[in-house]
């Protein structure tokens, strides 16, 4: 079943005071007498002002799912290529299957994570996230420096996201109770299948994904 879409409901929600606003709108010079009209044109204001803040706070929140209790955000399946370079598929809930190829020994997944403060705490707004990129990272820290590195960017978009806007305008969005990232890393293995959760207080935490998998990284001192 996909995420909870907390962006859909919120430009869904918007419509309704969009449409009511647009009517008393285009309806004001029905009105009988200035202080009628100035009363409608109010309320239209009002209205189109509320689509406005809802629209915004969705398209804000766009591709972020609410988290309820610790559920797996992720898989990773791993292929080997050549040395230090593996192809990486990586499944999330809502059904999308990605392949990127990571340069490296180890793979890191970050995500962004979003949690509230009154009043939205006491109204049951759950903690959100998204996840944010995939990337590789080198043992050794000469080729950390100098090697090849991968680094893909996860759910992309053209407009700036809470999370952003929560680190650009801290005193307009105090609303908002920690706005952090989380990442979890494990060794790259040919063969390799990882699961990643995401507790209701942000963490993301990796693990094998299968007995075979707990060999492979047993055998590698993990």
């Amino acid at each position: 079943m996909p995420p909870f879409e907390p962006a859909l409901w919120l430009l869904l929600a918007a419509l309704l005071p969009l449409c009511l606003g647009a009517l008393l709108a285009l309806r004001l010079k029905r009105a009988n007498g200035w202080s009628a009209r100035l009363l409608r044109a109010f309320a239209a204001a009002v209205l189109l002002l509320l689509a406005l803040l809802l629209g915004g706070t969705g398209l804000a929140l766009f591709g972020y799912a609410r988290l309820l209790q610790d559920a797996e955000v992720a898989s990773l399946s791993v292929q080997q290529l050549a040395q230090q370079h593996y192809a990486v598929q990586l499944d999330t809930p809502d059904g999308q299957r990605q392949r990127f190829e990571l340069h490296g020994d180890h793979w890191q997944l970050d995500a962004r994570v979003l949690r509230w403060k009154l009043p939205a705490l006491l109204a049951g707004a759950p903690s959100l996230y998204r996840l944010e990129r995939l990337s590789s990272r080198y043992v050794d820290v000469a080729q950390e420096r100098e090697a090849a590195r991968s680094v893909h960017e996860l759910g992309a978009q053209a407009f700036p996201d809470l999370w952003t806007l929560r680190r650009q305008f801290p005193q307009y969005l105090d609303f908002v109770d920690a706005d952090f990232g989380s990442g979890a890393y494990l060794p790259l293995v040919d063969q390799a299948r990882y699961s990643v959760s995401l507790g209701p207080r942000g963490g993301l935490v990796a693990r094998p994904a299968d007995a075979e998998t707990q060999a492979l990284l047993n055998a590698q001192g993990w």
